[in-house]
């Protein structure tokens, strides 16, 4: 593994000089697909309807870099494990099913 210059700017680091992004707008618009009045942010849409999404490259501003998330997790730390899903139930048990029973008037030879 070689090892990182000391000196070396990385592009995730976040400098001073680096402006938050605005806020999103909330756009409106028809589904391409069915017709259903939607919204989206800055022209990024999803019908909840019949399931179209458009590309995101159709929006109005360019989508953020990680490192510009507020809500990013501090660099260093590593995202918990994720538990396979759905969690493994063991498998019942059968109970022991009586047999059938003789009809009535027949008897049980012993």
């Amino acid at each position: 593994m070689t090892p990182r210059p000391h000196g070396a700017h990385l592009p995730e680091e976040r400098t001073e000089s680096t402006a938050p992004l605005p806020p999103p707008e909330l756009t409106e618009a028809e589904c391409r697909r069915c017709g259903t009045y939607i919204a989206g942010l800055d022209g990024r849409y999803a019908c909840g309807v019949c399931g179209w999404v458009n590309d995101h490259s159709e929006g109005h501003r360019r989508l953020p870099r990680a490192d510009e998330d507020p809500d990013r997790p501090p660099k260093g730390r590593r995202r918990p494990k994720q538990l396979p899903w759905p969690p493994v139930q063991p498998a019942p048990t059968p109970a022991a099913e009586p047999g059938p029973e003789p009809p009535a008037g027949v008897l049980k030879e012993s």
